[in-house]
């Protein structure tokens, strides 16, 4: 789960940039994979997950908001869940 005291306030000027994602209007499971998905399902859903985020105009807010918040689920700039955790370092757990 994400850490919500992490996020910003509600300030329209911080939640702009998503207006402007290319993942709007994608279905979001794209994004985030079902319960006991493994292998090549994964591995393609996420890398179709990650060819949208290639063209994404607002790719490196969406990777620094989900840093920031360490969102433990999905692909967010471009960046699996596995990525993440490793850019955050070996002190970032899931559930601290």
């Amino acid at each position: 789960m994400a850490v919500t005291s992490r996020l910003p306030e509600p300030i329209h000027q911080e939640w702009d940039w998503q207006l402007r994602a290319a993942c709007r209007g994608v279905d979001e499971r794209l994004f985030f994979h079902p319960s006991g998905e493994r292998g090549r399902a994964h591995d393609e859903r996420e890398a179709a997950a990650k060819r949208i985020c290639a063209r994404c105009p607002v790719r490196k807010r969406c990777l620094d908001h989900s840093l920031a918040v360490r969102e433990p689920y999905g692909v967010w700039g471009g960046v699996g869940e596995d990525e993440r955790l490793a850019l955050l370092g070996p002190v970032t757990r899931r559930g601290r």
